[in-house]
């Protein structure tokens, strides 16, 4: 399972604008508990999700560095006269 560790700092940003976003977009007003306990359940919801397509685009662009240098390997090839 994966454990997501966000510095103190940056979560209590998210709380603030979790707070903000319920009292500018519905008209309520979250206490800092419920913002951290929605905070938290997104976090373990989505964190998979984004961190899977985060691998699946850094397996994509090695894969085109790799294919790049192949072929700048391939190109560093001597001639074979064959008789």
């Amino acid at each position: 399972m994966l454990v997501l560790r966000i510095p103190r700092e940056q979560k209590e940003l998210f709380i603030n604008n979790i707070q903000a976003y319920f009292e500018t977009e519905k008209s309520e007003r979250i206490g800092t508990l419920a913002a951290e306990n929605l905070l938290d359940f997104m976090l373990k919801q989505l964190g998979p999700v984004i961190y899977n397509q985060a691998i699946s685009d850094a397996r994509s662009v090695v894969m085109q560095q790799m294919e790049r240098v192949d072929e700048e390997i391939y190109a560093l090839e001597q001639p074979v006269e064959r008789l």
